[in-house]
């Protein structure tokens, strides 16, 4: 029985008919909510900036002990040469890991911690370059924030269409309850967003949103309110968090003083299912659940790995007959 929903490796499959992997870069960029000491930030964020698993060597003896990771101290400065040769390091390491884990027959640069276009246009471009040198890459993936698209970088990524058969860029929603995002200090609004994806895709960029589930005031009606948006800003891909409390962050207070849960398998699942059938059939789902490192995780301190989670999502679906977009 085939996906009730367009998975990511179908998309990739029938596009490149091959095994196409990211490579997840670290380009060392910071992010507008946080100062130069490395506070502030959104509610959930613990400072990270979702890198990818394998570029992260400084945590490693945390994941082997099982504790919980607490981040302090402020951003360090690094020049320009020395960003360079973290960037090309990792790009060679990514390239043996899913090589040798996935059997990669081809590769997408992937900068994706913290906020990837926040930075003078023409830094962005030394870093663009210098890492797009170490491809051939087939697509170029930028992560970012929506109130960090403005002209200048719609153009500059533009530009890079020649370079790859496809340019994407991921932009962070989370939600379209514009109190929810106020509450948890995203410091954007959900017309920024729409303005941002407009924009993009004038340019030719596709767009992939990420949506976080588990977020304050938020429950049914506004997961649905969020597929009405990520729909009505046409985008093209979408990706779904549940919500992790991470520790050293606001949240953690929140929860530690009883303001705050996260889902249950069984909620995640029912939350998953619901907004997939009013997501339009033609969103690529990127991502269902979030794979945050349990020694940096609160809570859930467990929940399910993600084969099992997507079966259960496959399941439950096929189960009612339902069909990503059939509330549409």
């Amino acid at each position: 029985m085939s996906l009730p929903y367009r998975s990511y490796t179908r998309h990739l499959q029938e596009t490149y008919h091959m095994k196409v992997y990211r490579i997840g870069v670290d380009g060392l960029f910071s992010c507008p909510n946080r100062d130069r000491q490395g506070r502030g930030g959104c509610a959930f964020c613990d400072g990270k900036g979702g890198s990818a698993v394998y570029q992260r060597f400084d945590e490693a003896l945390l994941a082997k002990s099982g504790n919980v990771l607490s981040l302090e101290g402020g951003v360090p400065e690094i020049g320009m040469e020395q960003r360079l040769d973290s960037i090309a390091n990792q790009i060679e390491r990514g390239k043996l890991f899913v090589k040798r884990r996935y059997q990669a027959q081809a590769y997408s640069l992937y900068f994706q911690a913290y906020t990837n276009t926040y930075d003078t246009i023409e830094h962005l471009k030394i870093l663009y370059d210098a890492a797009l040198a170490h491809g051939p890459f087939v697509e170029l993936i930028v992560s970012t924030r929506p109130d960090c698209i403005t002209d200048e970088v719609v153009s500059l990524l533009a530009g890079y269409r020649s370079c790859v058969q496809q340019v994407w860029v991921e932009l962070g929603l989370e939600s379209a309850n514009q109190q929810t995002l106020d509450f948890v200090g995203r410091n954007h609004s959900v017309a920024c967003y729409l303005a941002a994806a407009d924009s993009l895709h004038l340019q030719g960029i596709g767009v992939c949103t990420h949506v976080m589930f588990g977020l304050p005031y938020e429950g049914r009606d506004g997961y649905r309110n969020t597929a009405h948006v990520v729909n009505q800003a046409n985008s093209d891909a979408v990706k779904i968090h549940n919500l992790h409390v991470l520790s050293a962050t606001v949240m953690e207070n929140w929860y530690l003083q009883g303001e705050l849960s996260t889902a249950s398998l069984a909620r995640h699942v029912d939350q998953c299912v619901f907004f997939l059938r009013y997501l339009d059939p033609s969103v690529v789902v990127e991502r269902l659940m979030c794979e945050t490192p349990n020694h940096r995780r609160v809570a859930p301190r467990r929940f399910a790995d993600k084969q099992q989670f997507l079966q259960l999502v496959e399941q439950t679906m096929n189960r009612h007959g339902w069909l990503q977009g059939d509330l549409t």
